[in-house]
C-alpha cells in the first residue's frame, strides 16, 4: 500500500481542479475525461457528499497556521494534540505539511504505515495519548524519499486525506500546514467550506520579523473568511534547567501586544524549555514524560484556554 500511495496518480476528476466550484465549466477542464461528469451535476464536486459526512463526524476542525518557517509551528500542532487528549478528548492530527512531514517523527509513528481497510485509510496511532494521525510520511515506502509534486498533486492527496481517511468520531481534528498561505490551505478550507470549520490558529515567536509575516496570515484568513481563534507565542523565554528560572531570549510579549493591537484573542506562550527539546527529538510525549515542566504546564494551559474560545 504504501508503493502505491506513493506513487498516486490524479486523473481527470474535481480532486485536481483549480476551482471546483466550477469544475466542468472552467478553461482548464477542456479535454478533461470527467468533463461530462462535473457538467452532468452542475459542476458541484461530486466527492463533497463524501467528504461532508466524514468531517461531520468530527466536533471541532481547526488549522494550524503560521507565516514563516522555524517558529515551531509542527511542535506546538503535535503538543496542543497531545495536551488535548490528555483532557480525555478524542484527536487526531492530518499532516498538510506535503514536503516537509514531520507530524510522524513527533508522534513516533515513523515506523508505522497507513493501510487500507474497507472503510478507507486506516489512520495511525501515536502511543501518546493515542492521537489519531494521517501524514504522507507514512505512504511514502521510504521515509527519507523527497516529495516532489506540483500543485495539482498536493491538491489530490489533501482532498484524500478528507474524503478517505476513516477518522471516526472525533473531538478535534487538527490541521498541521506548511508556512505562508498556499495550495494546501487552499485546499483545506476549499474542502472543509460546507461544514463546521472552526478558524485557525496562528503560532508565531516573539521576534518582529516574525510578527510582521502573521499580518499576512491575518488578511488571508479574513480574505477566506476564516476565523482566527487566537495568536500563540512559542519560544517565549529560555527555562534554565537548574533554576527553571525564564530569561527573554527574543523580545517580550510581542506577540501579546501584536494580539492586542489588532483585536485578535491571545491563547498563551510557550517557553524554549530542554524538556520540550529533548520530546520532540527523541518522539516522546512532555505531557507524559514531564508532566511538571514549564512547557507542558504551558501545552495544558493552551488546551484549555483554546476550548474556552471554541466555547464562545
Amino acid at each position: 500500500m504504501a508503493d502505491q500511495a506513493s506513487t498516486l496518480k490524479v486523473t481527470g476528476d474535481t480532486a485536481s481542479c483549480p476551482e471546483p466550484r466550477l469544475a466542468g465549466f472552467g478553461s482548464v477542464c477542456q479535454g478533461c475525461p470527467g468533463q461530462a461528469l462535473c457538467q452532468q451535476i452542475g459542476g458541484r464536486d461530486p466527492e463533497q457528499e463524501v467528504i461532508n459526512c466524514r468531517m461531520n463526524a468530527i466536533k471541532h476542525k481547526i488549522i494550524i497556521m503560521s507565516g514563516k518557517g522555524g517558529v515551531g509551528k509542527s511542535s506546538v500542532a503535535a503538543g496542543l494534540s497531545m495536551a488535548l487528549a490528555k483532557l480525555n478528548h478524542k484527536v487526531a492530527i492530518c499532516d498538510l505539511d506535503i514536503c516537509g512531514p514531520s507530524i510522524p517523527r513527533l508522534l513516533n509513528i515513523q515506523e508505522q504505515r497507513v493501510i487500507h481497510t474497507p472503510y478507507g485509510w486506516q489512520p495511525l496511532t501515536s502511543p501518546h495519548n493515542s492521537v489519531k494521525v494521517m501524514s504522507v510520511g507514512s505512504l511514502m515506502g521510504n521515509k527519507d524519499s523527497a516529495v516532489i509534486w506540483r500543485g495539482p498533486r498536493k491538491t489530490a492527496i489533501i482532498r484524500r486525506f478528507l474524503k478517505d481517511t476513516f477518522w471516526g468520531r472525533l473531538d478535534f481534528l487538527l490541521f498541521d500546514t506548511p508556512p505562508g498561505s498556499s495550495d494546501e490551505h487552499l485546499t483545506a478550507i476549499q474542502g472543509l467550506q460546507e461544514v463546521k470549520l472552526d478558524g485557525a490558529v496562528i503560532v508565531t515567536s516573539p521576534q518582529a520579523v516574525a510578527l510582521s509575516t502573521v499580518c499576512r496570515e491575518i488578511s488571508f484568513c479574513r480574505k477566506m473568511g476564516l476565523r482566527i481563534i487566537g495568536l500563540v507565542e512559542n519560544m517565549s523565554g529560555f527555562v534554565c534547567p537548574c533554576c527553571q528560572e525564564t530569561t527573554d531570549l527574543f523580545s517580550s510579549r510581542g506577540a501579546e501586544r501584536f494580539a492586542t493591537e489588532r483585536s485578535i484573542p491571545f491563547l498563551g506562550r510557550i517557553p524554549v524549555d530542554v524538556s520540550l527539546s529533548q520530546s520532540c527529538e527523541d518522539g516522546q510525549s512532555i505531557i507524559q514524560e514531564f508532566q511538571h515542566s514549564p512547557a507542558a504546564i504551558a501545552l495544558i494551559q493552551l488546551a484549555e484556554c483554546l476550548m474556552k474560545q471554541l466555547e464562545k
